[in-house]
C-alpha cells in the first residue's frame, strides 16, 4: 500500500480563496477591511521568513496589514504597551506575536495581554480555558489546520482512535480538544509515555507533534492509518545545507499509512491560510456579526 498524500499547498489555497471572497463580500456589503498586526522582536532568521509568508498571505487575502518590527533589545514592558495599543485600536482585529522572543520578555506575559477576542494565535488563558470548555473562541492556527486536513480524508471523525504525540501548549493540547470536539477517542503521549510504538500501532488517526526529526517509524503505524505531521526540523545535510524533516519517517509510513502528510507541504500551509480565517472570523465577532462557515 502507498499511501494518499495530503496536500496541504492544495487544500490550504482553497482555503485562503474562500476567506478571500469573504472578506471582499464583507467589505463590500459592511465596509469592514479586517486588519492583522503582526509583531517580530529581533531579527530571528525563521521568524522573519515565517512574518514575510504571513504578511504576502495578508495581502493576497485583501486584509489589512499593521506589521510591527522591534528591535532585539526592546522590553518586555515596551512590547506591552505597544500590544495596549493594538487593542485599543478598533482598525486592528488580529494580533499576533511571532515566537521565539528574546530571553528578557516572558512569552506568558505578552499572551496573556493580548485581548482575547484579538487572539488570532489562540494562546491566551481565556481562549485555551474556552477550548477545553467547549465553548466558542479563538482557536490555535496550526492545530485547526491538523483537524481540517484530517477531515480532508475522513467524512467524520466520530469514534477513531486518535494519538497525538506531544502536549505542547500550541499544538499538543490544543489539537487533542479538537479532536475531543469532533467526538474522537484521544490519547495524548509524551517523553514518559510507555511503549510508545505500541500505543502509535492502535491509532487510526496519529498526529506527530514532538519536534524530532523522523522519530515516528513506519513499523509504529497501523496500516491504512492517517497521519498528520507537524513536525519541521531543520536538519545539516551535504555541505552543511539545512534539509527539512517531519516528525515522522515519511519514505517508511508512506508505504503503510492510508493518508499523510508531506513535510513540506502538509500542515504548514495550513497554518497561515487559518491565521486568515481566525483573523476573519475576529473581525465578524468585534462587529456584532456571525463567525464565517468555512
Amino acid at each position: 500500500m502507498t499511501a494518499r498524500i495530503i496536500d496541504g499547498k492544495t487544500i490550504s489555497a482553497d482555503l485562503r480563496g474562500k476567506v478571500t471572497d469573504a472578506v471582499h463580500r464583507l467589505r463590500r456589503d459592511r465596509g469592514i477591511v479586517p486588519g492583522l498586526a503582526v509583531v517580530l522582536v529581533g531579527s530571528n532568521l525563521v521568524s522573519k521568513v515565517y512574518v514575510r509568508n504571513k504578511s504576502k498571505a495578508v495581502a493576497e487575502a485583501g486584509l489589512r496589514s499593521f506589521d510591527q518590527n522591534l528591535p532585539e533589545d526592546t522590553s518586555e514592558s515596551e512590547l506591552i504597551d505597544l500590544i495596549a495599543r493594538l487593542n485599543a485600536d478598533a482598525n486592528v482585529n488580529g494580533i499576533l506575536v511571532q515566537l521565539p522572543l528574546p530571553l528578557q520578555i516572558n512569552a506568558q506575559n505578552i499572551i496573556a495581554t493580548i485581548d482575547p477576542d484579538k487572539d488570532v494565535d489562540g494562546f491566551h488563558p481565556l481562549n485555551a480555558g474556552r477550548l477545553a470548555s467547549g465553548l466558542p473562541g479563538l482557536v490555535p492556527c496550526t492545530p485547526l489546520g491538523c483537524v481540517r486536513l484530517a477531515k480532508t480524508v475522513h467524512a467524520s471523525l466520530a469514534g477513531l482512535e486518535a494519538v497525538v504525540i506531544g502536549r505542547s501548549n500550541i499544538v499538543g493540547k490544543p489539537v487533542a480538544q479538537l479532536l475531543l470536539a469532533e467526538n474522537a477517542t484521544v490519547t495524548i503521549a509524551h517523553s514518559k509515555t510507555r511503549d510508545l510504538p505500541a500505543l502509535c500501532s492502535r491509532a487510526d488517526l496519529l498526529v506527530a507533534a514532538m519536534g524530532r526529526p523522523e522519530m515516528v517509524r513506519g513499523t509504529w503505524i497501523k496500516p491504512g492509518a492517517t497521519v498528520i505531521d507537524v513536525g519541521i526540523n531543520r536538519v545539516s545535510g551535504a555541505q552543511g545545507k539545512p534539509r527539512i524533516f517531519g516528525d515522522v519517517a515519511f519514505a517508511e509510513a508512506k508505504e503503510v499509512a492510508g493518508a499523510i502528510t508531506p513535510v513540506p507541504g502538509g500542515v504548514g500551509p495550513m497554518t497561515i491560510a487559518c491565521l486568515l480565517l481566525n483573523t476573519l472570523a475576529a473581525a465578524c465577532l468585534q462587529n456584532g456579526l456571525p463567525a464565517p462557515s468555512i
